[in-house]
């Protein structure tokens, strides 16, 4: 009884599903936690089909704030999104991030966990909890001065400035990116395939007003700043002062990067 309660405590699988394992494991609850585990991982990937689109996002910041880390961890429903089992480990995920500074998904999925990886940790979560379970996003952001914003764990923003000391601002900025879901920072950034398709669309609405060819481009350029203005954050009417733009906001300061993660 004592070997069924750890293996419960150690794996959160139902009484019956532990009782099998100490039996096929005749009694060795190392090995009884592995057989879970694998069960686990069975079970999970029976469930790659499903959509994981709801989770949590949580981010952290270093002690100068030169450097913000951000995932974006998912399950299937909301209530599991809740379950205190997957806060932690969303957590844990986090600290891994922060301590390996993973070059990429993969290479987070590969980075070791406790005794095992982030991958079969995942996996083996799955499993216990009866989700399909992902991470679908991370992200490190560094700068002379980095600030997050989080929205009710649902909606995160990770924000970095060129100038020390600068904190406080880089939070409203990250705000404001909270609610105006800028594409990128400047028009320059803009893929010029998306330029290209707002000058076609705005063209031939042009075209059936029945404007002049020299009219057209004249009233297109406009358009296409105007454009610029609702996908570019220095060209976006700031949220606390619609009077100034972002830029202005910024003074000498300029952002370097913006990460932006929603489950919505």
């Amino acid at each position: 009884m004592e070997k069924l309660k750890q293996l419960r405590e150690q794996t959160g699988a139902g009484i019956t599903d532990c009782k099998k394992a100490l039996d096929e494991a005749n009694g060795d609850l190392e090995v009884a936690v592995e057989i879970l585990r694998k069960k686990g991982i069975s079970k999970a990937a029976k469930r790659t089909d499903r959509e994981a689109n709801e989770g949590v996002i949580k981010f952290s910041l270093n002690s100068d704030n030169s450097k913000g880390y951000i995932v974006e961890v998912n399950s299937e429903t909301d209530f599991v999104a809740r379950n205190e089992k997957f806060q932690e480990f969303a957590e844990a995920v986090l600290k891994v991030i922060e301590d390996k500074e993973p070059q990429d998904l993969n290479a987070l999925m590969e980075s070791a966990f406790n005794d095992s990886t982030v991958k079969e940790e995942l996996e083996s979560l799955s499993g216990v909890i009866g989700e399909k379970l992902d991470i679908k996003n991370f992200a490190i952001v560094k700068g002379d001065s980095v600030a997050g914003y989080l929205h009710m764990g649902k909606l995160g923003i990770l924000v970095a400035l060129d100038k020390p000391e600068k904190s406080d601002l880089a939070y409203d900025i990250a705000m404001h990116i909270a609610a105006s879901n800028p594409l990128c920072i400047t028009p320059e950034e803009v893929p010029s395939n998306k330029v290209e398709k707002e000058k076609e669309i705005y063209r031939e609405q042009l075209e059936k007003e029945g404007k002049p060819a020299e009219i057209i481009e004249k009233i297109m350029m406009g358009k296409v700043n105007k454009y610029f203005e609702e996908v570019c954050l220095n060209k976006q009417d700031y949220i606390k002062d619609e009077k100034q733009k972002v830029e202005q906001v910024l003074g000498d300061a300029k952002v370097l990067k913006f990460v932006r993660f929603s489950l919505s």
